[in-house]
Formats: C-alpha cells, structure tokens, sequence
C-alpha cells in the first residue's frame, strides 16, 4: 500500500506543478515563508481586467488546490500563504528544478 501512496504524492506534486503560477509560488514559499499576498508573478505584463482574473483565478482555482493538496495554507483574511503540512513532499522537486534551472528547455518557474 506504501507503493500507491507514493504514486499518489507524485500525482499531486505533478498537478501542482502543471500551472506556472502554480510554480512561482511554490518557488517563493522555498526562501520566504511566510509569503504574504499573492503578487502578479514577476515578469508578467498584464492590464487591468488581465490582473483581475489572474487575481480571481488564483483565489478560485490556483490557491484552493495547492491547500486542498496540503502544500499550502492560506488565510484568506489576512491574505498570507505558508508552508503546508505536505510543502516538505513537494521541497526536493522544487529544489532540483531550482538547481538546474539553466537546464531546462523552457523557462522556470
């Protein structure tokens, strides 16, 4: 039964890692926790209708399944994101990619 829990954490560090904004905020918590807000991710030119449904997607979509997977918490009073009981799972993933960013055919996060 050990064998399928471990597929089933891969699945869920995979699915977290599918969205870049996913991404970004998970490579913040790496250095920063706690991680307070959720900024527009660097790099990212939006105007503002683009900014307000990247804010609606990350509190409706995005944030929602990075707790519900455990790799978050996320007060949504006080609008701060930490680390989750489950952020250690998906640490080394981060933490190699991180490391070989310069490697990957596309960029990262």
């Amino acid at each position: 039964m050990v064998f399928r829990c471990i597929w089933d954490m891969l699945d869920e560090i995979m699915a977290a890692l599918a969205n870049g904004h996913r991404r970004q905020l998970l490579v913040a918590l790496l250095e920063h926790n706690p991680q307070e807000a959720v900024q527009t991710p660097e790099g990212v030119r939006v105007d503002g209708e683009q900014l307000a449904n990247l804010q609606v997607e990350m509190y409706h979509n995005h944030l929602p399944r990075l707790e519900e997977a455990g790799f978050i918490t996320w007060d949504r009073e006080q609008h701060v994101v930490e680390r989750g009981p489950q952020f250690e799972q998906i640490k080394p993933v981060l933490e190699v990619f991180e490391e070989n960013a310069n490697e990957l055919p596309v960029d990262w996060p």
